[in-house]
């Protein structure tokens, strides 16, 4: 799968995402924690678990972000008769920005770095670091685009022990879509483009309210790679439906 037309829009469409909700004052932090788990027994037994901390700070100056997430899934199954529990999922990933406010806050200067541990994924381990210009475009209460591109590095460990690095080419887009005052629709795309291989993550959700605090997310990812080995797919996909609290 590839998001070339996805961001392409994006880029394009200059004047969307959402400013139903009024910008954060300086000095304060909001932080989401989000959290879904299944588990099944019977004839099939399992449990998969995915949790997020999104923290963003906002200062007179700068607006920072740190986000932590993780994800695995664990089957029991048998195995020369014997039950053995077989884990077929492991990601855990972290990252940071900082953005300069270089006209009141719709145009900034960031720098962005974030790790992956994917201990089944197509990288066993990726980071990534990069700097550029990023810009809001608003449109009506309840539409927001926020844009940002800029050059970069990655580092990756393929599950072979070889190592990639070099040089990227990093795009970014966030569309966020206010459809009314308790539901929330989104979409982020975010590419990286190196010598050999295009790395790209994307997500769609669906955020409705259930108090003040709580609210019901209903998501799907993907993390895709062009560059594979021959026992890899090139695209990762995951499906969730998790609780978030706002504080």
């Amino acid at each position: 799968m590839k998001y070339h037309s996805l961001l392409a829009l994006a880029f394009a469409a200059h004047g969307s995402v959402f400013a139903a909700d009024p910008p954060p004052e300086p000095g304060t932090w909001s932080t989401a924690a989000e959290l879904g788990a299944i588990t099944t027994s019977g004839n099939t037994v399992g449990t998969s678990v995915t949790g997020k901390i999104d923290a963003r700070q906002e200062l007179e100056d700068w607006s920072n972000e740190y986000i932590l997430s993780g994800f695995f899934k664990e089957d029991e199954t048998r195995i020369d008769g014997e039950k053995e529990v077989v884990r077929s999922a492991e990601r855990f990933e972290a990252s940071a920005k900082a953005a300069y406010k270089v006209l009141g806050t719709d145009k900034k200067l960031y720098v962005v770095g974030s790790h992956v541990n994917d201990k089944f994924g197509v990288f066993k381990r990726y980071s990534s670091l990069s700097v550029g210009h990023g810009k809001r475009y608003t449109q009506g209460k309840d539409k927001t685009l926020d844009v940002e591109l800029g050059p970069g590095y990655f580092s990756g460990v393929r599950p072979t022990g070889e190592s990639e690095n070099g040089m990227t080419i990093r795009g970014a887009a966030a569309l966020r879509w206010r459809l009314s005052p308790s539901a929330l629709f989104s979409q982020s795309v975010v590419m990286e483009r190196g010598t050999s291989n295009l790395h790209s993550v994307a997500e769609t959700a669906l955020s409705t309210k259930i108090n003040g605090t709580m609210q019901m997310k209903a998501a799907f990812s993907a993390r895709n790679d062009t560059n594979v080995p021959e026992d890899k797919r090139n695209t990762d996909t995951q499906t969730s439906l998790t609780l978030v609290y706002s504080f």
